[in-house]
């Protein structure tokens, strides 16, 4: 049975996912494997590195610091929030991410991004990582319109969640079986056609897979919603979700409110740690809990 944690993105409503993540860390809840999109691969990573906190600290510290994210840092490099503080300066200097950690923690980590010239997605496994491999969770993170395009490896990189905003079918198509689920939308909730598709249509005009993509993503996260429905339904499935939506902006300047959704986020882990606990020490297909000797 292999054990495995799915991070939903949706920018500051990732905070919601940093207090569920810490809370199971803090209970030593451990994973055979994670797979992050966007917010979800930015603030997931630290769950193999073991940091908890981090994410609340560099983000309640500098989300008012004009080299952190804002309009500026948009108009001046391209992408609203700074590559070079967000992914070197901060990890590197501010909050030191545990490299050494990270590297010898067993847990597999894979990172989602979209493939602006066939519109699919990229999953990359994150094993051996250093500064560099802050370039996938920047291209997972890198929304369309407002963060320029990351070139990795030949491949033309964006927000992972424009082709797979939930990878629950990745991972059990890998062979991970027991799966836990954190979104960071309400029960009930329903994507809608992106309000920005005629500018997208226009911008990214070279790159008609990634249009395509972008106009389909409303339709393929409300049928991964029914497929998550009827996962959890089985029991094959764990969801962790806020009871309604995030009181949050996907760029948020106010502290308090990063604050006050990590909060959320940690009371709906702890009033799900006993059923976390069941759920993972469960045979999968089965309903029946290991024998422990």
């Amino acid at each position: 049975m292999k054990k495995g944690l799915v991070l939903e993105g949706g920018a500051m409503r990732g905070m919601f996912t940093a207090g569920v993540i810490d809370v199971m860390m803090e209970n030593n809840i451990e994973f055979d494997g994670a797979v992050g999109v966007s917010a979800g691969a930015a603030f997931g990573c630290n769950y193999k590195s073991r940091q908890i906190g981090r994410v609340l600290r560099y983000n309640t510290r500098f989300c008012n610091d004009k080299r952190y994210c804002g309009i500026r840092s948009l108009l001046t490099t391209g992408n609203i929030f700074n590559t070079q503080f967000c992914y070197e300066e901060v990890p590197m200097k501010y909050d030191v991410f545990d490299f050494e950690t990270y590297r010898s923690n067993p847990m597999e980590f894979y990172v989602v991004c979209t493939d602006i010239e066939s519109g699919k997605a990229i999953y990359k496994r994150c094993d051996d990582f250093d500064h560099r491999g802050f370039d996938w969770i920047r291209a997972s993170s890198s929304m369309p319109l407002v963060a320029q395009i990351v070139e990795i490896e030949g491949q033309k990189l964006l927000d992972g969640g424009i082709a797979d905003s939930i990878p629950v079918r990745f991972f059990e198509d890998i062979g991970y079986n027991r799966n836990i689920a954190v979104l960071t939308q309400p029960k009930g909730y329903q994507k809608k056609k992106n309000e920005t598709l005629a500018l997208i249509k226009w911008k990214y005009r070279k790159y008609p897979n990634l249009v395509e993509a972008v106009a389909n993503r409303h339709l393929m996260y409300n049928e991964m919603l029914e497929y998550i429905a009827a996962q959890e339904q089985n029991g094959r499935l764990l969801v962790i979700r806020p009871d309604e939506a995030l009181p949050i902006g996907r760029v948020e300047k106010d502290p308090e409110k990063l604050r006050a959704v990590y909060e959320i986020g940690r009371r709906a882990a702890e009033k799900q740690l006993e059923n976390i606990r069941r759920y993972l020490d469960t045979d999968a297909g089965t309903g029946s809990a290991k024998t422990k000797l």
